[in-house]
């Protein structure tokens, strides 16, 4: 059997939309659902608002009873494990994760500037996560029928470090749901006075850097050959290209590379903060 999807449930809109884009995978994939709820103990919580033990457990059977609900009404036949752990949340969703295809995280809402509350259990379990992580905003709708008119896929693609766990994740995406993927590589100009930033692209470096990208994705064009790919390279910070080719999109696929600590780069930060659709972050290296 495939190893599960697993995914992170509190009761939130974040996690119930996670629920959702999870049990979708899932089906898709012909793989279980593994429905985790974290609860902690904390000794110096004041008394007054501290629970029980037994109303730990009793709260997270209710969550989880409501969200196996969901999962099983929108996606009947699925097979579904739920399971509360007692440790800390960025723990018990990264050890859920290790033994996952994939690990499934909501957002929790709208921050002050203008993006989604990741928080910081989850930036932890994206850096530190061994398989790939996707965040889901609370908004997220889809039905069985697509996401309505979100019907590509992005991938943002460091033709420096194009690792095939990257792409194989992006392509996959894209050939089980028979959508087009748009792979974007795109750098800074730093140097460039913005007037010459076109002219630029059509002259030599941007030449390389398209050929570059060419030849990267060639093997997947290959492997997948029922996929409808676009290839860009463009000259621009990335995050602002990746957030703005999110705002059509139904998942942008980053790549992440493992050994650099708690850290997630500042493209990684800007999507998962402000990207208007899921987010897959995928380790590699």
């Amino acid at each position: 059997m495939s190893r599960p999807i697993a995914v992170g449930v509190d009761g939130s809109d974040g996690s119930l939309a996670a629920v959702d884009w999870a049990a979708d995978e899932a089906a898709l994939r012909g793989a279980p659902l593994r429905l985790v709820y974290a609860t902690q103990w904390i000794p110096h919580q004041p008394q007054a608002v501290r629970m029980t033990h037994e109303e730990r457990a009793e709260e997270a059977g209710d969550v989880l009873g409501a969200v196996e609900e969901r999962a099983r009404a929108r996606r009947p036949g699925l097979t579904l494990a739920a399971e509360e752990v007692e440790d800390a949340p960025a723990r018990v969703l990264l050890d859920a994760g290790s033994e996952a295809d994939v690990l499934v995280v909501g957002t929790h809402g709208l921050s002050g500037v203008g993006g989604f509350m990741v928080g910081s259990v989850g930036q932890e379990v994206v850096a530190d996560a061994k398989h790939p992580v996707v965040l889901v905003r609370p908004d997220y709708r889809e039905d069985a029928r697509g996401a309505h008119g979100r019907n590509r896929v992005v991938l943002g693609l460091d033709i420096d470090d194009a690792a095939d766990e990257v792409l194989e994740f992006a392509f996959d995406y894209a050939a089980r749901r028979g959508v087009p993927l748009h792979v974007l590589h795109s750098r800074h100009a730093p140097f460039l006075h913005r007037h010459r930033a076109a002219a630029e692209a059509e002259s030599g470096p941007q030449a390389e850097t398209a050929s570059a990208l060419a030849q990267a994705v060639r093997p997947y064009r290959d492997k997948y050959p029922a996929v409808d790919v676009s290839e860009e390279s463009a000259v621009g910070r990335p995050a602002d290209r990746l957030v703005q080719e999110a705002a059509d999109a139904r998942l942008v696929v980053l790549g992440r590379r493992r050994g650099h600590g708690s850290h997630i780069g500042s493209t990684t930060h800007a999507l998962i903060h402000h990207a208007a659709c899921p987010v897959a972050v995928v380790p590699h290296g």
